[in-house]
């Protein structure tokens, strides 16, 4: 792992800068690339916008490891709100939540039961997408899951492509005929959890999209959303697609988030290529957007555009 990725996976485990950094002016100018706004109305406007592009979205609200179960509770009203709200305006928009927003860590039957009602207020065409947080959790968060999609069609889980474990965890939900987000990771975990060098996880993220658009994965049902930024992978995974004649709307959709790599978002559509856009707003952003920036460090230099 490369020094300044370990040093911004760092930055966004502390309380003192999470208290301290969005009140930097550059800070919250740069952050304003990746989030259309901190508020439901901010995403909701975007959304209608990137829809007339024929992108479609998928909403999450930013928080995390909520330490009361009334706040949990109020995070899944402010989602059924949302829900609510993306239906009266008609628009193509699915949500996805952390579990651990919806007490996780308090208590596992509260977190599944907040769960099964955005669930089913999403209506069985519209996925609500589970995010996968660390590695610590990812056993309680696929264990909520599998319960989940026994009682429901449209749930779907994210899988992590640095974690050694995620081949042996997608193989258990091929049979499910499950929505799967497959992303390269955004944690700080261990080289025995997790690959370490950008060139393994590229393997691992490559094998992993062959093995969710396989045969035996498509005839299961399973929803393959391709969650990179990266040019040269998303390239190579399209030439995988095309040398086994898939069709290119059908087979899988490319997810990346709002303000990264926008001409390529809609180059994909314009090319028959299903492209979905992913809009975080809310104003507990910190440790997200310090993930977004250790995904690839280069976007510091954002900051440092900003300062002057």
């Amino acid at each position: 792992m490369s020094v300044m990725r370990s040093m911004l996976l760092a930055g966004s485990e502390s309380a003192w800068l999470r208290r301290q950094a969005p009140r930097l002016w550059f800070v919250r100018k740069s952050v304003a690339r990746f989030m259309p706004g901190e508020t439901v109305d901010a995403a909701l406007e975007a959304a209608a916008n990137l829809r007339d592009q024929r992108l479609g979205t998928v909403f999450t609200c930013l928080g995390e490891n909520v330490t009361d179960a009334a706040e949990a509770g109020q995070v899944a009203r402010h989602y059924l709100m949302v829900l609510d709200r993306i239906r009266e305006k008609g628009l193509p928009t699915e949500i996805s939540v952390k579990l651990t927003h919806l007490g996780l860590d308090l208590d596992l039957e509260l977190c599944f039961s907040l769960l099964a009602q955005l669930i089913e207020r999403a209506g069985r065409t519209s996925v609500v997408w589970v995010d996968m947080e660390a590695s610590n959790y990812v056993d309680a968060t696929l264990e909520i899951f599998r319960r989940a999609r026994r009682a429901y069609p449209n749930v779907g889980i994210c899988l992590q492509a640095y974690l050694r474990r995620t081949e042996k965890d997608l193989e258990s939900l091929i049979p499910l005929g499950a929505a799967v987000r497959l992303v390269k990771g955004a944690y700080r975990e261990p080289a025995e959890i997790a690959f370490p060098r950008k060139k393994q996880i590229d393997d691992s993220f490559f094998a992993l999209s062959q093995r969710m658009l396989s045969a035996e994965a498509r005839r299961a049902g399973m929803r393959a959303a391709i969650g990179t930024h990266d040019p040269r992978l998303i390239r190579r995974i399209q030439e995988w697609v095309q040398a086994k004649n898939l069709s290119k709307s059908d087979c899988c959709e490319f997810q990346m988030l709002y303000g990264i790599q926008r001409a390529l978002q809609l180059r994909l559509v314009e090319d028959g290529w299903k492209s979905i856009v992913l809009i975080a707003y809310g104003s507990y952003w910190f440790p997200w957007f310090m993930r977004r920036l250790a995904e690839r460090p280069a976007n510091t230099l954002l900051m440092v555009r900003n300062l002057f």
